[in-house]
């Protein structure tokens, strides 16, 4: 079900250190940003008025901007200040954030060393992905003839807009074949992760997931690895081929958005919610509500 037009809502967006409201937030067409996607992101959870791993989000936003040669203009503890109020300004409890800082109207051109850094944070309800009952089942995904670049061609361990281009493609082809999302493989064909959500596979009792050489190592990715030895259970970060993803007992994705969401199918192959998803998913629902 769609939500409602994110440019048509209630409330406040704290933009450029002030708070703004929802309709107000707005900027010119000729935005750097919206010509050569100059701009970093990114989504965090709040639980119960407690913004899940807050500050690694806050530094991975400052980090990104940087790999990109921008500069936030806002130091952490005033990102982190921001986000607060706005929770509380929004009377928010369990809410998504996300945060976006994106080069402005002052140049236009490939060169963009003039543009003024602009920042935006906000705040609304949104629940899981997908039904409770589809959770308990799995989602399917279809494998993207689209792939991730290697790291000499792209800022791969940045939340840069212009990385998830592929990936809208990948999901869009998805979706209209009836999946619904997308794998990603990688340029040496390696399973890497979904559109936007890390990849976990079980087999034997023994979590794996991929090297992050490619593509973003996910806040939720790192947590999950946490629990898992918190749990006894064995984990490998490895390359994961599409024969060993095929062939596993259990595949699941996480991410800020996506949680822990199992995998039911990947193309015609079909796998169970199985033990290890299921504790995981528990564990962490649990941890992040501490």
């Amino acid at each position: 079900m769609l939500t409602p037009n994110f440019d048509d809502r209630d409330g406040f967006i704290w933009m450029n250190g002030a708070f703004v409201a929802w309709r107000d937030a707005k900027i010119h067409v000729m935005t750097h940003a919206l010509h050569y996607a100059s701009a970093v992101f990114e989504g965090e959870r709040a639980y119960g008025d407690k913004i899940f791993r807050s500050h690694d989000h806050s530094q991975r936003f400052h980090d990104s901007a940087r790999m990109i040669n921008m500069t936030i203009p806002y130091d952490i503890a005033t990102l982190e200040n921001a986000k607060y109020e706005l929770l509380q300004k929004s009377n928010l409890g369990d809410a998504y954030i996300r945060m976006l800082a994106w080069r402005g109207s002052e140049q236009m051109g490939i060169g963009a060393r003039h543009t003024k850094i602009h920042v935006m944070i906000a705040a609304w309800v949104w629940p899981s992905y997908f039904s409770p009952e589809l959770l308990e089942k799995g989602i399917s995904l279809m494998t993207s003839s689209w792939r991730k670049p290697s790291p000499d061609t792209a800022p791969v361990r940045s939340k840069a807009a212009g990385l998830y281009m592929t990936n809208t493609l990948a999901k869009h082809a998805a979706e209209e074949a009836g999946f619904h999302d997308a794998l990603m493989c990688d340029w040496r064909g390696y399973a890497v992760e979904a559109t936007g959500a890390n990849l976990f596979r079980v087999k034997n009792g023994v979590l794996r997931t991929p090297k992050a050489d490619c593509f973003l190592n996910g806040i939720t990715r790192l947590t999950v690895i946490d629990l898992a030895h918190d749990l006894n259970i064995a984990v490998e970060e490895d390359h994961i081929t599409m024969d060993d993803l095929m062939q596993a007992d259990e595949v699941f994705l996480t991410g800020t958005a996506a949680e822990i969401t199992p995998v039911g199918r990947i193309d015609t192959q079909h796998f169970n919610v199985g033990p290890i998803t299921k504790k995981l998913r528990d564990a962490y629902s649990e941890y992040v509500r501490r």
